[in-house]
Order: structure tokens, then C-alpha cells, then sequence
């Protein structure tokens, strides 16, 4: 399976400390409908850091059943066990997942060669592209491109979602590897830019709110209307800027409850959105005409 375009980083929406999965199936459906590429299930703006096991295999479960393959969903199953992450991921396949988002393992700070080795058994142990995940700000953890390369000779690791803000690091996993992995932005401030050295699409935050922008950027880069693609992405900077003041997914979740589509509940350690945080979302939400 070729994965390319946007693919949104779902919010899990939560009710009163628990899953709300009414509103995570119509969150779900807007996205279809607003003509989104693919949508991650469970990733760092879905709180899988705070979901149990139980809980995180439910909801995935919730996105395949909601989705009916109209679009693909990428199953968040990383972890800083491989034994935790291959669980995950057996879990998410069982599903009907369409493939995995595998992130680097946190905390534990594995060197080179032990990337290569967790990434590598998971890819063998499934049949499910695998879409690794770079982003050492939360990891703690840097995938350096010539471990990607390694790593794209593994048939079935098909991308990497790289969300260092670098484009001289993304450039240079395009130089190293060409069409044998698919390079996606991993922050909405870099996708335009990621677009022009190669990337062939974004895991996106602010397309929670806006995916039929976002989608229309893409399309637009993907078919050489750079003048159209350059306009979109200035367009949404605004919005995106707020929406990591503090934070992830603190601000999206805010900005949604605004919009009346999910309950502003987030769990600890996580904590609500700031007053003056909420006002300027609100402020911004208006801009682009959705409130």
C-alpha cells in the first residue's frame, strides 16, 4: 500500500475521564468526508502516551470500524519496548489496521544499531507497511538518516513521518534513499517545505480542524501549483502557530470543544489550555470561518 497525502493525527476525544468514542466516530467522519488522505490512530495527538493497553487497542479497533477502508488508518503502535510495540502492532493488524506508525523508543535513548534492530523486527514479525516515526524533541531519540536507509532496504517499512523541523535532514533521507521510502512531514510548519525537497505528504495536527485546506495544499504541491501551495501554507500558519503554544494535543483539543465537536477533556499530566490561550484560539477560529 502506497502512503502519501495528509493524514491526520486524530485527537481522542474523552467524556468525563473515559474514551468517548460517539465523538471520536464523527470526528472520523468529517475527516472522510473533508476528503482526507488517511487518518493515525493513536498517536502523540491521540495521547497514547496516557491510554492503557486495553484502551489503545479499543480505539484503533473504533477507527477501522468507522473508516470501512474509505481511507487508510495508520495504527500508533510504538512503544520503548519492542515487546510492548510488537503487541500493539499484532493488535492493530488483528484490527484491520492498513499500517503501523512505529516511533523511536523514548526514554531508554537505544543506540543506532538498536533502532535498526527494534524497527527491523517489528517489520518482520507483520505484514502491515510501517511508517517510522523521528521526533527527538518528545523522544529523546534521533533516527539518523543513514539508519533510515538501512532500514528502507526491509520491504515492507514504506515511510517516515520526520518531524525534526529540518529540512536539511529531510533532504538528505531523500538523497540517501529516493522512492524507497516515502518521506511525510511530521509538523504542519515544515510539510509545504518538505513537499519541495521531495515529501509526499504530512502526518498533520491542524488538519483536526482544517483538513480540507490542508488537503487542497497537498494536492496542490502534488500537481506543481506551487503559487497555490505557497499561498495555502501561509494561510495557515496563524492556526498552527496556536495550536503548539502549548503543549500538543492541549491546544487542538481546546480548539475543537470550541467548535462543539469534542468535550476539552485531557488527561494528566496534561492539563486544559490556558484562558488567554483559548480567547486567541477562539479569535483564530473565527479568522478562518469556522466559528
Amino acid at each position: 500500500m502506497k502512503i502519501e497525502g495528509v493524514m491526520t493525527a486524530l485527537v481522542t476525544p474523552m467524556r468525563n475521564g473515559d474514551v468517548d468514542f460517539d465523538a471520536l466516530g464523527n470526528l472520523i467522519e468529517d475527516q472522510i468526508a473533508a476528503g482526507i488522505d488517511g487518518l493515525v490512530a493513536v498517536g502523540t495527538t491521540g495521547e497514547s502516551a496516557t491510554l492503557d493497553m486495553r484502551e489503545h487497542k479499543q480505539v484503533i479497533q473504533h477507527f477501522v470500524e468507522v473508516a470501512k477502508k474509505r481511507v487508510p488508518v495508520i495504527a500508533g503502535a510504538g512503544g520503548n519496548s519492542t515487546i510492548e510495540a510488537l503487541e500493539l502492532s499484532l493488535a492493530s493488524a488483528e484490527a484491520g489496521a492498513d499500517g503501523l506508525l512505529q516511533v523511536t523508543p523514548y526514554y531508554n535513548k537505544p543506540t543506532q544499531e538498536g533502532l535498526y534492530q527494534h524497527f527491523a523486527t517489528i517489520a518482520n514479525e507483520t505484514e502491515l507497511p510501517v511508517v517510522l516515526y523521528n521526533v527527538p524533541g518528545r523522544t529523546s531519540c534521533d533516527l539518523l538518516p543513514e539508519t533510515v536507509a538501512r532500514l528502507a532496504e526491509i520491504d515492507n517499512i514504506v515511510a517516515i513521518k520526520e518531524a525534526t523541523g529540518d529540512v536539511i535532514r529531510a533532504t538528505r533521507i531523500v538523497e540517501l534513499c529516493g522512492d524507497s521510502i516515502t518521506l511525510l512531514s511530521g509538523d504542519d510548519f515544515t510539510a509545504f517545505a518538505l513537499y519541495a525537497v521531495g515529501g509526499r505528504g504530512v502526518i498533520s495536527v491542524v488538519s483536526n480542524l482544517i483538513p480540507g485546506i490542508m488537503a487542497k495544499m497537498w494536492r496542490a504541491a502534488r500537481d506543481g501549483a506551487w503559487d497555490r501551495a505557497r499561498e495555502l501554507h501561509f494561510h495557515i500558519q496563524p492556526l498552527t502557530r496556536l495550536l503548539f503554544v502549548e503543549s500538543s494535543p492541549i491546544p487542538v483539543k481546546a480548539a475543537l470543544a470550541l467548535l462543539g465537536k469534542i468535550q476539552p477533556d485531557i488527561r494528566l499530566p496534561l492539563c486544559p489550555c490556558s484562558d488567554q490561550l483559548k480567547e486567541a484560539l477562539r479569535r483564530q477560529l473565527a479568522d478562518q470561518g469556522l466559528l
